[in-house]
């Protein structure tokens, strides 16, 4: 099997031998669907997603608002145009409508909770926690989207792994989302791989010309996380800011089948 640099395995080789108990993830900042273009198109959103072959996708920037009566529900439609279920995890909820993380499932959802991870008075952000089952397997994924500044950045990643500190160690943990960090000496970084092992790192915003690798996939216990790349086309290059990336994640039952 062709292996990457990083030691895991090509995506598109190893999807096709996979069966669905093998968790397919993603994380996409959707940049409030605004375009390379300028032009905010929710359908080209879509179409990205459903490119991706993903069973769950961990959303950034999700933007529902109603604009003098006109609703523009962006999580809504995107789970109507890819049959998926949505979760909302709402950051910032104003007069006008909400904006924040979200999540799409085709995996039953057994439990989902809120974090706040808020700076003082930096714009709100926060942790969506989401248990989902594959395959017989509870995997517990958070998608989050750090600060812009170092000291938020520091503040919510503290705040994140305090959160998993007394999670059990059998249970499969995802952490994906926009982590705002691109130096890889930065705290953020090394406290994320101290306690999930270093993660894959591809270039992924902006998305037309990559140089930064902002978006990520950490996995608990590390040996299952089986491939990750990010995922290019002629509309992710023109859908967001940024590009999405994948991963694909073994359960128990599927590294039974590959033991």
């Amino acid at each position: 099997m062709p292996k990457l640099p990083s030691g895991l395995a090509n995506w598109h080789s190893l999807a096709q031998t996979l069966g669905d108990d093998c968790l397919r993830i993603s994380s996409y900042n959707l940049h409030r669907c605004i375009g390379r273009d300028g032009q905010q198109d929710a359908a080209r959103v879509a179409q990205v997603i459903n490119e991706l072959g993903c069973n769950v996708i961990g959303l950034q920037e999700v933007d529902n608002r109603f604009d003098g009566g006109h609703a523009s529900l962006q999580l809504d439609y995107l789970a109507e145009q890819t049959g998926m279920q949505p979760i909302a995890g709402h950051t910032m909820i104003r007069h006008e409508g909400n904006f924040g993380n979200g999540l799409l499932t085709r995996h039953p959802v057994r439990s989902i909770r809120q974090h706040d991870f808020s700076y003082r008075t930096r714009e709100p952000r926060g942790a969506l926690d989401v248990e989902v089952e594959v395959a017989g397997t509870a995997v517990r994924v958070i998608v989050t989207h750090l600060g812009l500044r170092p000291a938020e950045r520091r503040f919510q990643v503290d705040r994140l792994l305090k959160l998993l500190h007394d999670a059990p160690m059998a249970q499969p943990v995802v952490v994906l989302g926009d982590i705002n960090e691109w130096l890889p000496l930065g705290r953020p970084l090394r406290w994320m791989n101290g306690m999930f092992g270093r993660a894959p790192a591809e270039r992924s915003f902006p998305a037309w010309a990559p140089l930064f690798a902002l978006d990520r996939v950490w996995v608990r216990p590390r040996h299952n996380l089986l491939a990750f790349t990010t995922h290019r086309s002629a509309v992710t290059r023109q859908a967001s800011d940024h590009l999405p990336v994948k991963a694909l994640i073994a359960t128990e039952m599927s590294a039974r089948k590959r033991g």
